[in-house]
């Protein structure tokens, strides 16, 4: 319970990766933190849950999240082209809830006081020495800075910064449903036809979480919604000639994807989307997808306030990952502040990440556009599938290691080799 009247260095709106990181952070340089989590108790925020390698090696703490590690992985094209790949570096998948909170129970033991509150975006006004903050319980806040953590509909960055406009905004959606019976489940992602975006099977614990992301403008929910469904069918389908593990699979133990309209669909498909029907629970979230004109343009902090994570845009607007940008950005605000100069976080964060982000905004409409007649991402699998230095990285593309500065020249050399 907040008292009528308390005062921090540094307030934080959202308890998500991004902002719990940075309050670990804050606080073990002996910064006055409050982090508040507005989210209702066990609710999970809507992703597929994927921490790329590149996240892993830069912070190895993450391993000791009860997530589970991703080494191989099926690839689908829009035409069905199957391309099974192993990597030479692992991701992992996490439930957010896992996750989520092993990174705000650090940030508590770390010293930051958190608070089940939520800050709406009429609850902050601005004066000259900080920040009056406004819970929707009524209690009242001081703070010298304010950080926007609050994901990609934060009341905080469409005050501070200005909103996004929908062409500027992805969605993703999806159903969180049971692990197949013999336990033995793929990870699957798959390019959408006829549709910029992909739709993923990433295995957890307990569950497998299915999605689609997409553009917000192209959205046609039950167009999507049917994809969705036929996805999850053909993976349980698929599941069921599964043998071993790993790589050793029988002959039809890949998914029959976007297939077209059946009169009748098997019987097998009828009793899987019948149970599924009674099992799966949705879940949907916009994710940012930045312009390239935008990324010039917008601004992730100013006198006395900061954006982290979704709220100020760090998304990845070909894959929408942004996990890494979560924790990355809040990492290099926490620096500039302990520094001493919060407002070098602005140039930080355009050095770090920002050209790389801006040239995957670039390269979105070419990566889901045609290539010599065919969607781009048929021919990636097509090549990769007959070539081995072109498979390499892919593989790199979908662990994190590979950006998209100099993908192309990259993908050039390794179709060169042997």
């Amino acid at each position: 319970m907040l008292p009528r009247m308390n005062r921090f260095d540094v307030l934080i709106a959202g308890a998500g990766p991004a902002g719990s990181f940075a309050a670990e952070r804050l606080a073990r340089g002996g910064v006055r933190v409050a982090l508040f989590d507005g989210r209702p108790p066990g609710e999970p925020k809507a992703c597929g849950g994927g921490v790329t390698s590149k996240a892993l090696k830069a912070w190895p703490h993450l391993l000791d999240a009860v997530g589970r590690t991703i080494d191989e992985l099926d690839m689908y094209s829009p035409s069905g082209k199957h391309l099974h790949l192993k990597l030479d570096e692992p991701f992992a998948v996490y439930s957010r809830i896992a996750f989520d909170t092993f990174l705000l129970e650090r940030a508590r033991a770390a010293g930051a006081q958190v608070f089940a509150e939520k800050i709406s975006g009429r609850g902050f006004k601005q004066n000259e020495d900080g920040w009056l903050i406004r819970t929707q319980t009524g209690a009242e806040v001081f703070t010298d800075w304010l950080l926007g953590a609050d994901g990609a509909n934060s009341a905080i960055a469409k005050k501070l910064a200005g909103p996004l406009p929908p062409a500027e905004m992805e969605v993703a959606f999806g159903y969180r449903a049971p692990l197949p019976v013999d336990g033995e489940a793929a990870t699957v992602v798959a390019f959408l036809p006829k549709w910029i975006g992909y739709a993923w099977a990433f295995p957890r614990i307990d569950h497998i979480s299915f999605g689609i992301a997409t553009t917000q403008d192209a959205f046609d929910h039950d167009s999507l919604d049917a994809l969705m469904w036929d996805f999850m069918v053909a993976y349980y389908e698929a599941s069921s000639y599964r043998t071993g593990s790993g790589s050793d699979r029988v002959t039809g133990s890949t998914m029959r994807i976007w297939k077209g309209p059946q009169s009748v669909e098997p019987s097998e498909a009828t009793v899987i989307r019948k149970e599924l029907k009674q099992t799966a629970e949705r879940y949907a979230a916009r994710i940012p997808g930045l312009a390239p004109r935008t990324w010039d343009t917008r601004h992730a902090c100013g006198e006395r306030w900061a954006l982290l994570g979704d709220a100020a845009g760090f998304a990845d607007p070909v894959t929408g990952e942004g996990i890494y940008y979560a924790l990355r950005s809040a990492e290099l605000f926490a620096d500039a502040y302990l520094s001493g100069s919060p407002l070098d976080y602005e140039q930080s964060w355009r050095a770090d990440f920002g050209k790389e982000l801006q040239r995957a905004s670039q390269m979105r409409r070419r990566f889901y556009g045609n290539f010599w007649g065919a969607p781009f991402t048929d021919r990636m699998i097509e090549f990769a599938r007959g070539h081995r230095g072109i498979r390499k990285v892919l593989g790199q593309l979908v662990a994190g290691d590979q950006g998209y500065v100099n993908l192309k020249k990259k993908l050039a050399r390794s179709a060169l080799k042997p």
